[in-house]
């Protein structure tokens, strides 16, 4: 399970970001077969960009949608855009915000940091998927 994942990830042991999380958590879920290269251009989105802006768990599901459901190219389909949408929608409609600095405000702690904010990023996303993958949740 996704969120089982990212628990793993957002540990001490990997020392990971928010997005790095989100998508290392998804390459393996998932079988996306992402190499090391590919898995660092997460590496610049945690923590809203470095500026505090859309969480890092919301720009690594967008680009988990982007590898899942992306013939080629974006403009090819107004799919990955539709779905983005509905995951950005349902997140802000379940926390609160999309934004980094309010998501850490009202969810971050120093014990579990952003954990919660990450899974629930990742619940979504899950359902998300596994409805268009069209593999039923566990």
């Amino acid at each position: 399970m996704l969120t089982e994942k990212i628990e793993k990830y957002y540990s001490k042991e990997f020392d990971l970001n928010c997005a790095e999380t989100m998508v290392y958590s998804a390459n393996e879920e998932y079988g996306l077969n992402l190499d090391k290269k590919a898995l660092k251009m997460a590496s610049g989105f945690g923590g809203g960009m470095g500026i505090e802006s859309v969480c890092g768990a919301l720009t690594g599901g967008i680009m988990v949608l982007g590898v899942l459901f992306t013939k080629e190219k974006a403009h090819e389909s107004e799919r990955v855009k539709t779905l983005e949408k509905e995951f950005l929608s349902r997140y802000k409609d379940k926390m609160g915000d999309i934004l980094c600095k309010p998501l850490k405000e009202k969810h971050h702690n120093d014990e579990v940091r952003c954990l919660n904010v990450i899974k629930e990023a990742g619940v979504i996303l899950d359902d998300i998927v596994k409805r268009e993958l069209g593999t039923p949740s566990r």
